[in-house]
């Protein structure tokens, strides 16, 4: 029998229960708690997931006299923004989060021509250690609830709306932590992410991606769940050699178990896979790195993978750099060459330190 590995956040206090936390049971429950009648169950989480309210006192169709108790029992204020910072012509707009314990984390706004999109936090902080990541470097605090990382979502949907009247299209789980050590809250949160209101935000699954470093067993159980969000592994290297050193968790699952897992996963779902590389001058842009990550993804993945290359974004004290341009385009022509498609992700926020942990670092 396979051993799994047990990532375990230090406990913390447990941030107090959000009408988020809870599914339609639950949520019928906690309002019975308050005496109140069945339907203001539906009628919270409509207001919640449909309106983008989290004030019982603009939820003018709520009784004045039971607007407080409903606040206090599941409307508590989960996050307060710390710190704000836009760069990209105000296109990009990175946040420092405030949780009740005063624990730190990060999401990123980003608005494009035909998108928006926001790089939400699972965890506060990482315990997966890789030594080019700011956030893995600062270590695990704790996990995420579900409601803080909805209220992440929820947050930047209304800033769009108020703003200028846009609508968030995407969300990507690629912000502090790994997503599939918190697996459970991860998971209630996509449920609660792409079903309609009341239930959820009603963003499309294929809008959805969930990144990991490649916890191969965590990979295939995301497949059985029926979600159909986007899988991104981060891969980094195509060697065992190096990956256990750039990604620590390869020491427990190798490059091939982890592509495996993908693969499983592509086959389950019908979608393809995003295998994100960081590419870091002179450590993983070798030409041979290239020639054997698009052959190792060719045989495993065929036509159902993407390589996503991600121009390194240094931190700062960090002797890792990002790769010359000429590389850069000489990497991305081999792994094409093996039949493999490859684009270079176009990077945001440079000059407001949005490299994951960059933030929440400074601030300490």
């Amino acid at each position: 029998m396979t051993q799994q590995l047990v990532f375990t956040a230090p406990r913390r206090a447990l941030p107090p229960r959000h009408l988020a936390d809870l599914d339609p049971a639950g949520r019928a429950a906690a309002v019975a708690e308050l005496g109140l009648p069945a339907f203001r169950a539906n009628q919270l989480a409509h207001h919640y997931y449909g309106r983008l309210i989290a004030d019982p006192q603009q939820m003018t169709d709520l009784p004045a006299g039971v607007r407080a108790a409903v606040a206090d029992a599941l409307f508590p204020t989960l996050l307060t923004a710390a710190s704000e910072i836009e760069c990209d012509a105000g296109e990009t707009r990175k946040t420092l989060w405030r949780a009740h314990d005063h624990t730190k984390f990060e999401s990123v706004l980003m608005r494009y021509p035909r998108r928006n999109t926001v790089c939400i936090s699972s965890q506060a902080g990482c315990g997966m250690a890789c030594p080019f990541c700011a956030t893995g470097q600062a270590g695990l605090t704790r996990n995420l609830s579900t409601a803080e990382i909805l209220e992440q979502v929820r947050a930047a949907a209304v800033e769009l709306r108020d703003r200028d009247h846009g609508r968030l299209s995407n969300i990507v789980f690629m912000g502090m932590g790994e997503p599939l050590a918190n697996y459970a809250r991860v998971v209630a949160a996509v449920r609660r992410i792409t079903e309609p209101p009341p239930n959820g935000f009603g963003i499309s699954a294929r809008s959805v991606t969930v990144s990991t470093v490649g916890l191969a067993p965590a990979i295939r159980k995301l497949a059985d769940e029926g979600l159909g969000v986007t899988l991104a592994l981060s891969l980094h290297t195509p060697d065992d050699e190096l990956r256990d050193t750039l990604v620590p968790v390869n020491n427990r699952w190798k490059v091939d178990e982890a592509l495996d897992a993908a693969r499983y996963y592509a086959d389950v779902t019908g979608r393809r896979v995003s295998v994100e590389y960081a590419l870091i001058r002179d450590v993983n842009d070798q030409p041979w790195r290239a020639d054997l990550l698009g052959r190792k993804l060719h045989k495993t993945l065929g036509q159902l993978v993407h390589v996503n290359l991600i121009p390194l974004n240094p931190t700062p004290g960090s002797d890792w750099d990002a790769s010359p341009k000429p590389v850069e385009r000489e990497f991305v022509r081999r792994v094409r060459a093996q039949g493999v498609e490859c684009t270079v992700r176009d990077t945001r926020g440079r000059e407001i330190a949005a490299a994951c942990g960059q933030l929440a670092a400074d601030s300490e």
